[in-house]
C-alpha cells in the first residue's frame, strides 16, 4: 500500500447545547443584524458550568467511536489540537481517560493502552498540525493502527467588543487511517508558510505590570487581538501557503481555481475565508496568463485601478510584521487589491469561481460561530454531509482545506475523495448534534458568561461527560486543587 493512502475515515462532532441567536443578540446590543448577518452568521454555542475543552473533545472521540464502529484497542495515536486547554501539563490523555472510563461502562474494551496522546497548539491551526502528524505516525510506525485527531475549543470574547458575536464552542474528532473511507491525504502535495506577527491575535496566560514585574491578572480565556490587522494577517499566510502547494505541485495558480472542486478554510466568521478565497483568486488571475491578466483587468476597469499598479502591489507585497505597531495598525497592506475585490465580488464569474466551490455546508456553519481549531473539520464534515445527498461532489475529486492559526502560519492542504466515500460522509451526523439546541435569553446568556446560575433553565444532560466537580484540597499527603473530575451520564 503507498504512502498517499492514507487519509480521513470519518468525521463526528459535539457541540454544548447553549445557544445565543444573533439576531436576538442584535436587539440586546443595538448591532445591525443585517450586517451581522451578512458577515458573521445566524447563531453561536457557549459551554455551560458543567463544559470544558476536555469533556467537549471526549464527547467528540465517544461519538466517533460509536458512529464508525472503530475499535478502540487499534487506535494508537490520540492527538488533540486545542488553543483553549486550561492544564498546562497533561491534555489529550484527559480526554482518553474519560473514553476509557465510559467505554468500560459500556462493557468494551478501551483504547490501547500503547496509544500516544500528544497536544498541538498554535492558535487554531493545531488540530490540522495535529492531523499532519497523525498521517506521519501511520505512514512510518503506526503500521497497521489507526489514529484519531481530536480538535475542541472555547471562543469567548470581551462582552461589547468586535469579537463578542463570534464566539462559539465545540469539538469535532477525526478519524485517520490506511486506505481511508472518505478522503485520502499526501502531504507532499500540501503547502505550508509562517511568520511571526506579534499583536495579531494572542491569549497571554498572565499579563505583568507596565514595568514588568509580578503578575497583573490572570487572562487566557479573553484573547489580545486587533481585529482587522488580524484579517490581514489570514490573508497572507493563506497566499503564501498557497503558493507553496502551487510550487510544490508544479501546478498553475489560475488552473488549480479552475480545477479544485469544493474549498473548506479556517471559518471564523462568514466574511473572512470568502474575502480570503476571493483575494487568493485575484492573485491567480494576476500571474502569467494574458487570458488572466484580461480577466483581471476587466475587475480593474470596474474598479477604476490601473492593472499594472494591481499586479506590482502583488509583487511587492509589504512584510505585515512592520504593521504590527500602534501607529500603523490599521493600515490596509493591498489598498488596490482590496478595492478590485470590492467589485469583483459582485461578477457572476468571481461567484462562480469563488463563492460556488465555498458554497457546501454552509448554513449548519452560520449557526456554529467560531470553533478555532474544530472550524476547518466542522465545516468539512457539514459540506461533505450536504454533498454526500445532494450528489455535488464525486470520488477522485480534489478538494482543498486551508488551515490558519493566528501568529502566523497556514496549511493549503488538497485531499482527494475515495470510492464509496458518501457511505462513510452518511455516518457524521452533523445536524444531529446541533439538534440540541436551547436558545438563551438575555438575562441567561449574561449570566452564563458572568459564572451566575441561569434562571429558568433546566437542562438535563444526556449521554455526554460532565465536569461533576473541581478539587481544591491542597494537604501534605494529598493535592487536587484546580483539577476537574468528570462523569459521564448514560
Amino acid at each position: 500500500m503507498s504512502k498517499s493512502s492514507t487519509g480521513i475515515s470519518g468525521i463526528a462532532v459535539y457541540v454544548p447545547p447553549f445557544r445565543v441567536n444573533l439576531q436576538e443578540w442584535c436587539a440586546w446590543s443595538g448591532e445591525d443584524w443585517g450586517k451581522i448577518r451578512d458577515v458573521v452568521g445566524t447563531g453561536f454555542r457557549l459551554p455551560g458550568p458543567q463544559h470544558s475543552v476536555y469533556t467537549m473533545a471526549a464527547n467528540a472521540i465517544l461519538r466517533l467511536i460509536e458512529q464508525y464502529d472503530i475499535d478502540p484497542g487499534t487506535v494508537r495515536f490520540l492527538g488533540l489540537g486545542t488553543e483553549s486547554s486550561t492544564d498546562n501539563s497533561a491534555g489529550a490523555v484527559i480526554a482518553k481517560g474519560m473514553v476509557d472510563d465510559a467505554l468500560r461502562q459500556q462493557g468494551k474494551a478501551p483504547l490501547s493502552r500503547n496509544c500516544e496522546v500528544p497536544e498541538f497548539k498554535h492558535a487554531c491551526l493545531g488540530g490540522i498540525y495535529a492531523v499532519k502528524n497523525a498521517v506521519r505516525f501511520l505512514n512510518t510506525d503506526g503500521n497497521d493502527s489507526k489514529a484519531i485527531v481530536v480538535c475542541s475549543d472555547v471562543a469567548l470574547y470581551a462582552r461589547g467588543s468586535s469579537g463578542e458575536p463570534t464566539q462559539g464552542a465545540g469539538a469535532v474528532a477525526m478519524l485517520i487511517e490506511r486506505d481511508p473511507q472518505l478522503a485520502r491525504i499526501n502531504l507532499a502535495e500540501s503547502g505550508s508558510a509562517s511568520d511571526y506577527r506579534l499583536v495579531d491575535f494572542r491569549k497571554p496566560m498572565q499579563t505583568r505590570d507596565a514595568n514588568g514585574n509580578g503578575h497583573a491578572r490572570y487572562s487566557g480565556e479573553i484573547p489580545v487581538f486587533n481585529g482587522r490587522y488580524s484579517a490581514a494577517c489570514y490573508v497572507d499566510e493563506m497566499l503564501y501557503a498557497l503558493e507553496d502547494m502551487y510550487d510544490r505541485r508544479r501546478i498553475s495558480a489560475e488552473d488549480y481555481f479552475q480545477k479544485v472542486a469544493a474549498v473548506f478554510m479556517h471559518r471564523p466568521f462568514r466574511r473572512m475565508p470568502e474575502n480570503a478565497l476571493g483575494i487568493a483568486y485575484l492573485f491567480s488571475l494576476g500571474a502569467d496568463s494574458a487570458a488572466g491578466h484580461q480577466q483581471l483587468k476587466s475587475y480593474c476597469d470596474a474598479a477604476g485601478v490601473s492593472l499594472a499598479a494591481v499586479l506590482g502591489e502583488m509583487r511587492d507585497r509589504p512584510q505585515l510584521a512592520a504593521l504590527g505597531v500602534r501607529e500603523r495598525i490599521r493600515e490596509e497592506p493591498l489598498p488596490l487589491i482590496t478595492q478590485v475585490h470590492r467589485v469583483a465580488r459582485q461578477q457572476p464569474d468571481y461567484q462562480q469561481a469563488v463563492l460556488a466551490k465555498m458554497r457546501l455546508g454552509l448554513k449548519p456553519m452560520e449557526e456554529l460561530g467560531n470553533l478555532y481549531t474544530g472550524a476547518l473539520p466542522a465545516w468539512l464534515a457539514s459540506g461533505l454531509e450536504e454533498a454526500a445527498v445532494s450528489g455535488e461532489l464525486s470520488a477522485d475529486q480534489e478538494i482543498l482545506l486551508i488551515g490558519y492559526g493566528s501568529g502566523d502560519a497556514a496549511e493549503a492542504i488538497p485531499v482527494h475523495l475515495v470510492d464509496g466515500w458518501e457511505q462513510a460522509a452518511g455516518r457524521m451526523r452533523v445536524r444531529d448534534a446541533m439538534a440540541n439546541a436551547i436558545n438563551l435569553t438575555k438575562d441567561q446568556y449574561v449570566a452564563l458568561r458572568e459564572g451566575k446560575p441561569m434562571i429558568g433553565l433546566d437542562y438535563q444532560p444526556s449521554a455526554e461527560f460532565i465536569v461533576d466537580h473541581v478539587g481544591s484540597m491542597h494537604e501534605d499527603d494529598f493535592q487536587d486543587t484546580g483539577i476537574e473530575y468528570y462523569r459521564f451520564i448514560n
